[in-house]
């Protein structure tokens, strides 16, 4: 086929012509091979620059970050600065990229990796602060729950009034209802929250972008040992 390709050109360009038809397919071989095994790409500081366009849009926000950090001397922003947009995009959504991004385009040259660095800190300090908050209302559940029942064990029930056995008229579980409307209240507010519909998009996102062995099936020998045991101490009811 190639003799076909380059049989009526002049020997000078037969030469051009198959130099250059090997040298791209050279480049492709290489391509796909840095694709295949992009998890373990570092230093690329040596790399042609054409190359890492072909190659670098194959990454996931991990690896490029992993990538650049490992470059040394050179900076890979002509051709990250655009991927980082994408993820901030992809990430965090189109509204807060629009706020962002009338920052931004004020500078002379858009730092999306800076960006994408700051706004990823950011929501894992609010994660964090929710995270507190709901930990510390489940403490004080739990000390309000232990506290029941040293009292319960301490004082001996009156006869006449069985309210009073759990601390007068109803005191008890109004306060458990007022904390269990808070705690309810933290929940939703942090799985309505920005940050957590960002940790829930970037977790999916991870999870499409490795690739995953098929998972093995449950075996259901543990289901029949069960009900086995459970029909040895069931025993029938006799009248009599």
């Amino acid at each position: 086929m190639l003799a076909t390709l380059a049989g009526e050109r002049s020997p000078d360009q037969r030469f051009r012509f198959l130099f250059s038809y090997r040298s791209t397919i050279c480049k492709f071989s290489i391509v796909k091979l840095a694709i295949d095994n992009v998890r373990y790409l570092g230093d690329v500081g040596e790399t042609d620059i054409d190359l890492l366009r072909d190659i670098l849009p194959h990454c996931t926000s991990e690896q490029l970050m992993r990538i650049e950090k490992s470059t040394e001397g050179r900076d890979l922003s002509p051709v990250t600065n655009k991927l980082w947009r994408n993820f901030f995009e992809k990430d965090f959504g189109i509204e807060r990229l629009s706020e962002v991004w009338k920052e931004e385009r004020q500078k002379k040259r858009p730092q999306w990796r800076r960006a994408y660095e700051n706004e990823l800190k950011e929501c894992d300090k609010k994660r964090k602060l929710i995270g507190d908050k709901l930990k510390k209302l489940y403490s004080e559940e739990a000390n309000e729950k232990q506290s029941r029942q040293v009292q319960i064990c301490s004082k001996i029930p009156p006869s006449s009034n069985k309210r009073n056995f759990y601390g007068g008229s109803g005191s008890y579980n109004k306060f458990s209802n007022t904390k269990g409307r808070l705690m309810k209240k933290a929940k939703m507010e942090y799985l309505n929250s920005h940050e957590a519909k960002v940790h829930l998009a970037m977790r999916k996102n991870a999870l499409q972008s490795r690739q995953r062995a098929p998972l093995l099936k449950k075996s259901v020998g543990s289901y029949g040992k069960e009900s086995a045991s459970s029909s040895e101490f069931t025993k029938p009811w006799r009248r009599s």
